[in-house]
């Protein structure tokens, strides 16, 4: 509860930032703010608690979640310094906003009553709404919130009515009250009917197959910073709420709803990798990709009983790499009208260390040693054929070869191509994130119990 009190008074001060017009220590008080706030964090993993009547419980696994979501935002904050130079009286807008995001997704992993894992995404929604239209002069920013805006009200309004189903069922909004009862031999239809709606929505917001559609066009149009944003935080955010959701109410997974899992999980890293194959636009690419790494996100839902840390392992070792590779894109494309692969042709000439980095993110998404992504797709893949879910494996290591494809498109472009143009000179932000952030994920990788002990092996 602490953190979430910390964060919401950090957003208010950074509004106060603006009218006192200390604009230019937005950014490094507020990476200080959050990297003091993990100090709350921190007490909250060894004290789990409830808060209000079960409005918030507090938990190791929230505690720790919670962590993540503020080091990504942390690092989202730290680029936000030199993208957004040329709207300097807009910042403390646009870092409140972040901050205030943040204080959604921290309700959404800590909520011990429905009514506030709804209030949770709908900060969260309201939030990036903005972000994706922010920059209001170009047109595909102004198509892209509007996509997002309705196309997550209709996810919104599903998970909405999943939840008065579930009311209607049980009675309460209590989480706790909805596991007891549901441990009764007879459950009334509407509560598996509730589970089945809450987790449509929720797979619209992680871009699940057929939920997907919104996705590569959004993250195309939205600012690139607000695309990094929903690719790395939104996206982790919403599969551990997802994961909790499911565990909490002790949502009896029945035959069917499991082969429906499979189904989407297989469908989302086919559909993914395939469509990635053909796109020349690096957003767009992501986009996709992104998608196949939700359908393997998915697998942990096939073992839900004792997948918690691959998951936390799994969604650090993507995010952390998404990061990686958004600060080089960032760095890129500034100041260019699109995010075509032509653009990144000659960058291990012009500039190895951001080639480098890049490149490392990308081996790491496709599941290469040393990077964390290998063994976070190794620790899901045995998990899974532990479970006797061995058809899911065998689709996912097919998927990661095709994945290749599409990342090493990329990497040839930067290593074997001519460079277009002369290279500018790298923000120190954009090369200081993108190698903290891959560094990270290296680290991860060689001690991956460092992270998977957290929540129990």
């Amino acid at each position: 509860m602490n953190t979430l009190i910390a964060i919401t008074a950090l957003g208010v001060l950074t509004l106060l930032f603006e009218i006192l017009n200390f604009r230019k220590a937005i950014v490094p008080i507020t990476i200080i703010g959050l990297l003091a706030v993990l100090r709350f964090t921190y007490i909250e993993y060894n004290t789990p608690a409830t808060y209000y009547n079960n409005m918030i419980v507090v938990s190791k696994f929230s505690a720790v979640f919670s962590a993540l979501f503020i080091v990504l935002t942390a690092f989202l904050i730290a680029l936000a310094h030199d993208f957004y130079e040329n709207h300097q009286t807009k910042i403390s807008d646009f870092i409140a906003i972040k901050i205030f995001m943040l204080a959604g997704a921290v309700a959404m992993v800590s909520f011990g009553n429905l009514a506030m894992f709804f209030l949770g995404i709908e900060i969260l929604s309201i939030s990036l709404y903005i972000l994706a239209a922010s920059d209001r002069l170009n047109i595909k920013s102004n198509e892209a919130g509007m996509k997002y805006f309705l196309m997550g009200s209709f996810a919104s309004g599903i998970i909405l009515f999943g939840i008065c189903f579930i009311y209607g069922a049980m009675g309460s909004f209590d989480v706790a009250e909805i596991t007891e009862w549901s441990r009764s031999a007879e459950l009334p239809i509407w509560f598996p009917i509730g589970i089945s709606l809450v987790t449509i929505g929720m797979f619209f917001k992680i871009a699940a197959v057929p939920f997907h559609f919104w996705a590569p066009d959004v993250y195309e149009g939205a600012p690139t910073l607000s695309t990094a944003t929903m690719s790395t935080l939104v996206k982790v955010v919403a599969m551990a709420t997802l994961y909790k959701l499911l565990t909490a109410m002790n949502a009896d997974l029945s035959d069917a709803y499991i082969n429906i899992i499979i189904v989407i999980s297989i469908a989302s890293m086919t559909v993914g990798n395939v469509m990635a194959l053909r796109q020349n636009n690096v957003k767009r690419m992501l986009a996709y990709s992104g998608i196949s790494h939700a359908g393997f996100m998915l697998m942990t839902l096939l073992n839900i009983s004792n997948s918690a840390s691959n998951l936390l392992y799994y969604t650090s070792a993507y995010a952390l790499s998404g990061i990686a590779a958004f600060a080089v894109i960032l760095y890129v494309c500034k100041n260019k009208n699109n995010e075509d692969i032509t653009n990144f042709n000659g960058l291990g000439k012009n500039n190895p260390l951001m080639a480098a980095v890049l490149t490392a993110s990308l081996l790491s998404m496709a599941g290469i040693p040393i990077f964390a992504g290998f063994f976070a797709k190794m620790f899901l893949f045995t998990q899974t054929i532990e479970a006797g879910y061995l058809i899911v494996v065998i689709a996912a290591v097919i998927n990661s070869i095709i994945s290749v494809g599409y990342y090493f498109k990329l990497i040839l472009a930067m290593y074997n191509k001519e460079p277009n143009e002369e290279t500018t000179k790298t923000p120190f932000v954009y090369s200081a994130v993108a190698v903290i952030a891959i560094v990270l994920n290296i680290v991860l990788g060689l001690y991956p119990s460092a992270v998977l002990d957290l929540l129990g092996c």
